[in-house]
């Protein structure tokens, strides 16, 4: 997409220049980012892809940041995008005191948003089957990404997303948002610095709240909505109404259910809790029981084990309370999802103190804020790409296991198990003309 911005002549910008330099040498505070104003060039300009509920959560998270200027949303439902378009020019109509506002382009293909120049980063918050397409596509483009999690819907997908984010050196923030809770990042340093004794059990709790092995009739598309690039990369499927949005995660074509929607909350705090941020468990086994009929295929019951090379155990089902519990030989501690309320035996472990020698793993603004801040810095955030790769990579490997009901190794350098079938189903399947 071309820029909309004119092309100056070097004669028509010195002419210009000479009349600018006969006029007062007046500057308002705002372009100074005097008076509580933020200078033009400490502005970070950003847009959406995907402004559905999630994808108008994210937004207003960084709307709400004082150095973050919207100028675009961007969405294949357009009453999704006409919606956030609205509330984004309402916000700045109130904010700067105007009457109108119409600086926030809507566009239908994440491409134009792609190819402004203006832009620097993205917030995508599609459904899981485009994050990683969408991702490289922005790498690319020279844009930093904030993406929500999963980080992408296969494990080949993930390792393409680190390699193009790496290759443009671009700051990169998976949405693990629970990471950023300071109760979180709390009860993983008491585990880190030994405080349940040596940690030898993860338990993963994800109760499936949702309801499974209805049929759902085929209706016709609605006029707002381009169901063709909805789907994009995912096989042709009839259009019905609970296809998409929300209801999308409880499919495997688009998402992992429950293992990639809180599984990839709950999993990503046991790698931080474990120091394993680095890499993956060494073997995953599962067992889980699948729809016979209807329109939602993802396991709606599952039992699931890893073991990582330090040999601790993690092991996951669908009881509740939604959460992830440390065993250690010394007592052990329970973090809810999502809130971040915490319990433990004994008690008391809630009142340590994590001494200045000890291993701290800081603590975030928000998620929202550490992303903007590292774009500053060019610093690592707290979810960076190859942490929610490897979050996500444990959630396909646990969805793999339960759909073959064995054990599986895998290698976390050459990410790959030791058998064929398991890496077959690794491989994503893309519609054309998308390819990764």
């Amino acid at each position: 997409m071309k820029s909309s911005q004119k092309t100056v002549s070097r004669r028509g910008f010195m002419k210009t220049a000479a009349v600018a330099a006969l006029a007062p040498a007046f500057i308002p505070s705002s372009a100074l980012g005097r008076a509580g104003h933020i200078a033009p060039s400490e502005r970070i300009v950003m847009a959406s892809i995907g402004v559905g509920g999630q994808g108008m959560y994210d937004t207003r998270g960084f709307l709400n940041i004082p150095e973050v200027q919207y100028v675009a949303v961007c969405d294949v439902d357009r009453k999704h995008c006409a919606n956030a378009k609205n509330e984004l020019e309402k916000f700045y109509k109130e904010k700067k005191g105007q009457d109108s506002f119409k600086g926030i382009e809507a566009y239908h293909d994440f491409r134009d948003v792609l190819a402004r120049e203006d832009i620097d980063a993205v917030m995508i918050a599609t459904p899981d089957h485009w994050h990683a397409l969408i991702s490289i596509a922005a790498a690319e483009a020279g844009k930093d990404i904030y993406c929500e999690k999963p980080l992408a819907n296969s494990i080949p997908e993930g390792r393409a997303v680190v390699n193009a984010v790496r290759r443009y050196q671009r700051v990169f923030q998976t949405g693990s948002h629970e990471r950023s809770r300071d109760n979180a990042r709390y009860a993983c340093e008491l585990v880190r610095n030994g405080r349940i004794g040596k940690l030898h059990t993860i338990r993963v709790q994800m109760p499936v709240d949702h309801d499974y092995g209805i049929i759902y009739p085929e209706m016709p598309v609605p006029e707002h909505f381009d169901y063709d690039f909805w789907l994009g990369p995912a096989r042709f499927a009839p259009y019905t109404e609970k296809r998409c949005h929300f209801f999308f995660r409880f499919i495997l074509d688009y998402s992992a259910g429950e293992m990639s929607d809180r599984g990839a909350h709950i999993l990503d705090l046991g790698q931080l809790a474990n120091g394993t941020d680095h890499t993956t468990p060494i073997s995953v086994e599962g067992r889980g029981e699948f729809p016979k009929q209807g329109l939602f295929n993802t396991a709606y019951a599952y039992e699931f084990a890893f073991e990582y090379a330090n040999g601790v155990r993690v092991l996951g089902d669908n009881r509740g309370p939604r959460g992830i519990r440390f065993e250690g030989d010394e007592g052990w501690i329970f973090i809810h999802i999502h809130g971040g309320n915490l319990e433990a035996e004994p008690q008391s472990l809630l009142q340590e103190v994590i001494g200045p020698d000890e291993i701290q793993l800081g603590r975030s603004r928000g998620h929202h804020n550490d992303f903007i801040e590292c774009m500053k810095t060019r610093g690592e955030p707290k979810a960076p790409v190859e942490v929610g790769h490897h979050t996500a990579t444990m959630c396909h490997m646990a969805n793999i296991a339960m759909r073959l009901d064995k054990k599986l190794n895998w290698d976390p350098d050459k990410e790959l198990f030791d058998d064929e079938t398991a890496n077959r189903m690794m491989q994503p399947s893309m519609r054309a003309p998308w390819t990764l």
